[in-house]
């Protein structure tokens, strides 16, 4: 309920969108206002141009042979790297799991408490040592995306505190 004797304040120039849009820069900027919908890194720090004009279009087979290690592709591979190593434990799950089942049941035979208690044993362990190397493997590989987005601000705010 508003009091009909306050008077309302006056209305801007113009919409919040437009100003938001224009990013109150002045009209001689030469950069245009920061747009995170283009940031590829989500990071929040606006990308600059580097000094290297031509590694901004490389390949990633020229940035794979790059023996001065400007650019760097890990973070393009990064997710190559995870679903191999999922493959990977995924594999050893089973293989271990399969052996440990069947080395268990040829237990039985000899010894049958021996047997019940591999069974078990690799019911519980092989899976639990599965899902601990997935958090492992996750963990590695996040470590290292941050190390090169870490490399990567720095560069940027090396290049800006030049200009």
């Amino acid at each position: 309920m508003t009091d009909p004797t306050t008077p309302l304040p006056p209305l801007p120039e113009q919409p919040a969108a437009e100003a938001a849009r224009a990013g109150g820069a002045p009209a001689d900027a030469t950069r245009p206002a920061y747009d995170p919908a283009t940031d590829p890194d989500n990071t929040g720090v606006p990308s600059a141009p580097t000094s290297d004009a031509g590694a901004i279009g490389r390949g990633f087979f020229s940035a794979l042979f790059d023996l001065s290690f400007r650019t760097f592709i890990t973070r393009r591979l990064a997710s190559v790297f995870y679903l191999v190593g999922l493959i990977a434990i995924g594999i050893g799950f089973l293989v271990y799991l399969v052996n440990g089942i069947v080395g268990g049941i040829s237990l039985l035979w000899l010894n049958t408490g021996a047997g019940i208690s591999a069974i078990i044993a690799t019911i519980i362990i092989v899976p639990l040592v599965a899902f601990i190397s997935i958090i492992a493997l996750r963990f590695v590989i996040e470590a290292v995306v941050a190390l090169i987005a870490i490399a990567e601000n720095t560069e940027r705010t090396a290049q800006h505190t030049r200009d």
